[in-house]
Parts: C-alpha cells; sequence; structure tokens
C-alpha cells in the first residue's frame, strides 16, 4: 500500500541455542500492518473521495474498518465488478489479483493486513493507470512518482490520474462487457509478467518472514512440555510513528518495531 518500493522491514532474525528464531522479520506471523486514512482532501475526478484503484499478483489483503464509512469496490475475472458498503467494525479479505479501491465518505480509516511484511513495498502492487500508461514505462514511472516529486499535492494528482482510468473501466462494465474483462485480464497480467522479475525478493522476504514464524512455533512445540527458550522481548510500534502517502490515503505503516524500554 506504499506508494514507493522500497524495504520498510527490519529486525533480521537470529536463533537461540534451542532454534528459537529471536528476530523474525516483520511482525507476529510475517503480517504486514498499515492504518490507512482515505484521501480525503479533494474528491476524485468521479467525484467521491478514494484512493488509486490497484491489484497485487501474490498478496492476499485484508481491511479492517477502525472509524467512518465507505466502501470497497472489486474487480476479478470471474465475478467483474462488486461493491461493499464499509462501517466500523466491518472487516473484508480478498486474495490477489483482485483490482480493488477505497472509497470514503471523508472519514475512513481501515487497519490494511497484508499476508507478508515486505511485498508490496518491492513490487507487488501496480496502480490502474489505463494501457496507454501500462504501455509507456516513462509515462508509468512519471506517474508513479508523483506523491515524491510534488507531495500530498503529487499523491492527489497520481490519484486522479489513476481514477479517469478506471472510470473508463467502469464504462466498459456498463457497457461492453466482453471487453471490460479483457482490459481487466489484461491489466492483472501485465503485473503478474512484471513481478516475475521479483520473484528471488520475494522468495527472501517469504522465507523470513511467513515462514521464519511458522518454523518458530513448530520448534515451541516441539520443546513442550517443557518451557520453550523464548527471547522474552516485547517491541512496540508508537503511534507517533511517521506516515506515507500510499496508493489509498495516509499511510501509517507498521512494519518497523523497537524494543520496550525497562522501567
Amino acid at each position: 500500500m506504499v506508494t514507493r518500493m522500497t524495504d520498510k522491514t527490519t529486525n533480521s532474525g537470529t536463533k537461540s541455542a534451542s532454534g528459537e528464531n529471536a528476530g523474525q522479520i516483520g511482525l507476529i506471523g510475517g503480517a504486514g500492518l498499515t492504518v490507512v486514512n482515505v484521501y480525503n482532501q479533494s474528491k476524485a475526478p468521479d467525484g467521491v473521495h478514494s484512493g488509486c484503484a490497484h491489484v497485487h499478483a501474490v498478496s492476499d489483503e485484508a481491511y479492517m474498518v477502525m472509524d467512518g464509512s465507505g466502501y470497497a469496490e472489486f474487480h476479478d475475472l470471474e465475478n467483474g465488478y462488486r461493491k461493499m458498503t464499509l462501517n466500523k467494525g466491518d472487516y473484508v479479505q480478498f486474495p490477489p489479483t483482485v483490482m480493488h479501491r477505497l472509497v470514503s465518505n471523508g472519514d475512513l480509516v481501515v487497519l490494511c493486513i497484508m499476508s507478508s511484511a515486505g511485498l508490496p513495498e518491492s513490487g507487488d502492487a501496480r496502480i490502474y493507470f489505463g494501457p496507454d500508461a501500462d504501455a509507456d514505462p516513462e509515462l508509468f514511472n512519471h506517474l508513479v512518482n508523483l506523491p515524491f516529486n510534488k507531495g500530498l499535492q503529487g499523491a492527489l494528482e497520481r490519484r486522479d490520474h489513476s481514477v479517469r482510468a478506471y472510470m473508463d473501466l467502469i464504462h466498459l462494465h456498463e457497457t461492453d462487457r466482453k471487453a471490460y474483462f479483457e482490459e481487466l485480464r489484461r491489466y492483472v497480467d501485465t503485473h503478474c509478467q512484471a513481478v516475475a522479475g521479483h520473484a528471488d525478493t520475494f522468495n527472501l522476504k517469504v522465507s523470513q518472514g511467513p515462514l521464519a514464524w511458522a518454523q518458530t512455533l513448530r520448534n515451541r512445540l516441539a520443546q513442550l512440555p517443557g518451557r520453550p527458550d523464548i527471547q522474552l522481548d516485547v517491541k512496540v510500534n508508537r503511534s507517533e510513528t511517521g506516515s506515507n502517502l500510499g496508493m489509498c490515503g495516509i499511510l501509517r505503516p507498521m512494519l518497523t518495531l523497537t524494543d520496550l524500554e525497562s522501567s
């Protein structure tokens, strides 16, 4: 969900004598968590407060609504277009290759949960700018990097470019269902082909994240009925953690953890 494909995970693993992985990368289970305040500074070209429509090739994602209301839009090659209203306390999860967009009534805040910390930040996220931008890498990179060149205004401009293309996709859904599915398939295939070049990086992150956490749990089970040899550190991410300009809104990622200080 972040704008730049950078690695924000920390705490690489070291093992104790028992085999306990004392510093797995990322949060519990190798998940990724980000608080998303959906852009409400201005309305998108279709008249609503929203983020950019985008897709992941291999990462599952979920939204837990923390505050406000709105809706999520989904597009997939089996069901086409679907919309789900979102209110405080609602939860929705969806697999990769499902295009999605968050729309806010002006106050929507969600906790975004990713299946593996670090993959979207390393390339497993593609904003929808339409076929012309996908065919022009220079144009695509220019649009993606608008927030880094122009700050919040650039993030909103990027969102607006995405929404204008997204409006064309919605129009296809309403007027030419065959062309709609062809365009959706083209877009998803484009991203999957691009992500294939990140396979080595992704495999490393999966090994250091979800797989390392799963092996840690198996090691603990193997030590029972004795007390597992566990490094008793408490990790925290304080509310003052800095924010990023993401695809969906202003983000507070919680991939970086620090030790709780002794009193």
